[in-house]
């Protein structure tokens, strides 16, 4: 505000004089003063950007709730278990919103951003988020900040500071995201320009500030397509990082503002549709048609059986899908057909409680299911290690009961069946499958197919050759 007010009584001043020297002057017209625009300050680099972040279709996204991760719910807590992660085989931590929450109106979510550009006590300081980001970049694992763009809290400084930058009704009044019943934030006005640019800002300092590696962008279908435009390429220009940039939507023309990934919420509800409705299979099939539109070059979609939204309001994998050999399933669909896999902490554990908002309630117990864990292991190094399960194109082979697929990258050729049923199925090879050899790529050693295969109840295989 300070500096709208002095370039105010600047103009001003420059005004009143002009006009009392043109009484005195010719008419002809004085040169035009320059102006010198005001330079945006960058902050100083923290660290050195991190050569390791991987190609988009080469990520397995890792989503960390501090609150519910470890005891202390912190970065430090964090911190401690990045070894357990990258032991995992995911490469991109995610880390939900870390910034101060609101307390007015409040609900506790972390998602009611009441300072943009800090840290909250609640998970630590900013040196305990370097330290973070730091030890997994030693790692060789990349970091993204969770961006809540569509509102602020009701105590944001913005709210007095800048009314303008909100959403407000005939009277003034600011107003709560519509068609929501998100009462603990207030909406920010998209057609505010200085919004924006204070915005863009603020995400882009945290580059700087603490060295990460990009953004997931929440609720991203509600801001407008232009302002994320004008966001990812301001992103774009920082040319020392290479960030990688995630929408938390599935408006297929989110592509077109140049991220990197969409959210598969409709693959999502294709897991309840199959696995919960018996719908045959080959639902998967036509949502990798769908969920695709608009994809450019390697964009992909993240795909998931989890999250920290679904988690809370439908249960876990192991309470939807039919236990942990269903869960364990799913994951082999949403890790291998087409798209990259997110993670949701403690799905590697095959948790049977649910952690409910504000994610509080639940830690992690992380010794409960070595097995599941093992298997993830299992799965995901299989996937590391194959450019035809991370980046092969697919073609279809699925029936009513087995979602089957191959994926080819170059000379390379990856062949997946999965029976989404809790019962025993037969799946006849097609003719371009039948009578091959393939290697196990889970548990090594070489498989020759026949003419057909019996999977057992939610059974699984993963062959490459």
């Amino acid at each position: 505000m300070s500096f709208l007010k002095t370039a105010f009584k600047r103009s001003l001043a420059v005004f009143l004089t002009t006009g009392l020297l043109t009484s005195c002057k010719s008419d002809t017209p004085d040169a035009p003063v320059p102006v010198t625009p005001p330079v945006a300050t960058t902050p100083p680099q923290y660290g050195t950007p991190f050569t390791g972040v991987p190609n988009r279709e080469d990520a397995v996204l890792y989503q960390v709730n501090m609150r519910a991760f470890s005891q202390s719910g912190n970065f430090a807590g964090v911190t401690a278990r990045l070894d357990s992660i990258k032991a995992l085989g995911a490469n991109v931590v995610y880390l939900m919103p870390i910034y101060p929450i609101g307390d007015v109106r409040s609900v506790n979510s972390p998602y009611a951003v009441k300072d943009y550009t800090a840290v909250s006590p609640e998970f630590g300081t900013l040196t305990d988020l370097r330290t973070l980001v730091d030890a997994a970049h030693s790692r060789g694992l990349s970091v993204l900040l969770d961006w809540v763009a569509n509102h602020t809290s009701w105590d944001n400084a913005w709210v007095t500071q800048h009314p303008e930058w909100y959403l407000r009704n005939a009277t003034g009044v600011i107003q709560s995201p519509p068609n929501t019943n998100y009462t603990d934030v207030a909406q920010l006005n998209f057609a505010s320009a200085p919004m924006r640019l204070a915005m863009i800002a603020a995400m882009k300092s945290w580059v700087y500030t603490a060295n990460v590696d990009g953004f997931r962008f929440d609720y991203a279908d509600a801001p407008p397509l232009d302002f994320w435009k004008q966001a990812v390429d301001t992103l774009r220009n920082v040319k020392s990082h290479k960030l990688l940039l995630l929408a938390e939507g599935n408006r297929n023309a989110n592509f077109s503002a140049g991220f990197d990934y969409t959210f598969g919420f409709n693959f999502y509800g294709g897991f309840w549709d199959v696995y919960r409705r018996n719908a045959a299979a080959t639902t998967f099939d036509e949502l990798n048609t769908s969920e695709y539109a608009g994809a450019m070059g390697t964009q992909q979609v993240v795909r998931y059986i989890t999250n920290h939204d679904v988690n809370g309001s439908d249960g876990t994998p192991v309470a939807l899908f039919g236990g942990k050999a269903g869960a364990m399933s799913a994951f082999v669909i949403a890790s291998c057909y087409k798209g990259v896999p997110m993670i949701y902490n403690g799905q590697e554990v095959g948790m049977t409680t649910a952690i409910p908002f504000p994610f509080t309630f639940v830690k992690v117990n992380w010794g409960s299911q070595p097995d599941v864990t093992k298997a993830y292991k299992q799965l995901l190094a299989a996937r590391a290690g194959s450019a035809a399960l991370r980046r092969g194109m697919p073609t279809a082979y699925s029936t009513a009961d087995v979602c089957a697929f191959t994926k080819t990258a170059g000379t390379e050729q990856a062949l997946v069946l999965v029976n989404v049923r809790n019962s025993a199925k037969q799946y006849v090879l097609p003719a371009a499958l039948a009578n091959t050899t393939w290697t196990n790529a889970l548990q090594g050693g070489s498989l020759t197919l026949g003419t057909q295969i019996s999977l057992p109840a939610y059974g699984y295989v993963v062959l490459k050759k």
